[in-house]
């Protein structure tokens, strides 16, 4: 198995927007299938063209993608129709992906009870809409869903069902466990009998984590010929979730010596792109998460705290370096030094800072974000940080005061209205400017009062705006005197996305020390492109 190639398939966009309480945007949606494209997925899965308005915005203008190929999924063709004439496959047929998966029933059982339609027919579906697809240039994969539970019941049928799928030219047949109800053992027995038959470079699997079983059900089956793995970041998905591969991948990266599209370079990026994906969808990351929680490596004073500052191999089974983690005992040590110093090349600073300052600046993150701050969702308010614990960061302006008035007022139709002003006052350059304006609630007024006042010196910040607001209360307990953090994104016309933090107690004072920071950002790194073309 040493050295093998496996080939990684992300389900999230589709999966994932079925768990409960997840609702992705179309911003949410581009912004993730980048994450997965950087960090070296194969296949990242848009979702299902002509299902909802949302995924039908995304297919219409799908992300550009370095390496992952972008794929779409649908069902066969329904029975009575031919594959040209059905209009669920319609938009797969002429989309912009290169592959398409196509979901279809391989458990007789299903077919005829479930569907209604007579089990000869479902075989003639699959064979058509896969072939359809192939005939149009598409990547054709095959979703046999409610497989395991199909073969224990009549294996000549499931198989039948596969076959169909690779005589019609598919790329990918991939063994779902639609309940998440098979356990491991079943698992490896079922892929070893398809692998008989199935190639492997064609075999896949999906599995469902009902009984807790879904990576070690993956892992079962890679174990048994299966070189396609499908899954989802942390997890997600309807119910109980999917196969997480970011428990996945480095173990079979690691642990079984596989190959997959993540690089070195790309486990090191695993917690960053974990937890930021938690942020996006503002839900808190789990900290008991295989490899990349933050108490994976986290070890009380005592024994073994003791033990693992001589031989951490005690008590850790890897470097937590290696995918992006730190020792929690150890915040101050070589490995978070080595993690900080890699985070300042991403952000392009050119700086060597001492020993004193590293260890300041880790002790600085760590203290707020046991207030709440969230830096690994907000990477533009981390490098404001950085630069202002390091007095690298211009001072571009200084707030003198500003005040927010909400205002609900009726018109003599008796119809609501309601105002947010802002005022606020800032000094920069050595001018003083006072600004009021108005907008769609506080922080939007606030947001253009700010950015009007300073635009007479800084005139690039006309372009920036707001485009995505996330709040999360940190003490509930609280009530309405809650502490809550704020989570802004920004962009502007030269394409930049950027996201900044803020935590108080007043909810328009941490959207003010997003914004600000949202700005600051901005001009620094407009400042430092500026530099680069002037040398």
């Amino acid at each position: 198995m040493s050295g093998e190639r496996l080939w990684l398939y992300d389900t999230t966009l589709r999966d994932g927007a079925q768990t409960q309480g997840v609702d992705f945007s179309v911003a949410d949606k581009a912004k993730i299938a980048r994450l997965l494209d950087e960090l070296g997925i194969d296949y990242v899965e848009g979702g299902w063209p002509g299902a909802n308005p949302t995924d039908d915005q995304f297919f219409a203008k799908p992300p550009q993608l370095a390496r992952a190929t972008f794929t779409a999924f649908g069902m066969t063709r329904r029975a009575g129709r031919s594959a040209d004439n059905d209009p669920v496959l319609a938009p797969l047929l002429r989309g912009q992906a290169k592959a398409v998966t196509l979901v279809g029933k391989s458990s007789r059982e299903q077919v005829e009870q479930a569907l209604g339609v007579e089990s000869d027919e479902n075989l003639r579906m699959i064979a058509d809409s896969v072939a359809a697809l192939v005939a149009r240039g598409k990547e054709a994969l095959f979703d046999a869903e409610h497989f395991f539970d199909g073969w224990k019941k009549d294996a000549g049928y499931a198989r039948a069902a596969l076959q169909a799928a690779l005589d019609a030219g598919a790329r990918w047949v991939v063994l779902c466990d639609t309940n998440g109800g098979t356990l491991p053992h079943e698992v490896a027995r079922i892929t070893g009998e398809v692998a008989a038959f199935v190639p492997s470079d064609k075999l896949g699997i999906h599995t469902h984590d009902d009984t807790g079983n879904a990576v070690a059900n993956a892992i079962a089956a890679v174990m048994e010929g299966a070189r396609q793995v499908q899954g989802t970041l942390n997890g997600l998905g309807e119910r109980c979730g999917n196969a997480n591969l970011v428990s996945l991948v480095p173990t079979l990266v690691l642990k079984l010596g596989f190959q997959t599209g993540v690089s070195p370079a790309g486990l090191k990026r695993l917690t960053q792109i974990s937890r930021t994906f938690d942020e996006r969808l503002n839900r808190t990351p789990n900290r008991h998460a295989p490899y990349v929680g933050a108490s994976a490596f986290a070890h009380k004073a005592g024994l073994h705290a003791s033990a693992v500052a001589k031989s951490p191999h005690f008590y850790e089974h890897l470097d937590p370096a290696v995918v992006g983690n730190s020792r929690e005992v150890l915040v101050s040590d070589q490995a978070g030094r080595s993690n900080l110093l890699s985070r300042f090349a991403e952000m392009g600073l050119a700086v060597s800072p001492s020993d004193e300052q590293v260890q300041d600046l880790l002790q600085t993150i760590k203290a707020r974000e046991a207030e709440g701050w969230a830096y690994d969702g907000a990477a533009a308010s981390f490098e404001v940080l950085v630069r202002r614990s390091l007095g690298i960061l211009p001072s571009y302006f200084e707030l003198l005061r500003y005040r927010v008035i909400n205002e609900r007022r009726f018109d003599a139709r008796s119809h609501v209205a309601d105002l947010s002003e802002a005022s606020i006052k800032v000094a920069a350059e050595g001018h003083v400017f006072h600004t009021v304006a108005e907008g769609n609630g506080p922080v939007n007024a606030l947001d253009q009062a700010l950015r009007q006042a300073l635009s007479h010196i800084y005139p690039s910040l006309r372009d920036m705006q707001l485009v995505d607001y996330k709040v999360r209360i940190l003490t509930p307990s609280a009530g309405t005197a809650a502490v809550t953090r704020v989570i802004i994104e920004s962009a502007d016309e030269d394409g930049r996305v950027w996201q900044t933090v803020g935590v108080s107690g007043n909810i328009i004072d941490a959207s003010y020390a997003a914004l600000c920071d949202a700005i600051i950002w901005k001009l620094v790194t407009e400042q430092r492109a500026s530099a680069a073309e002037a040398a």
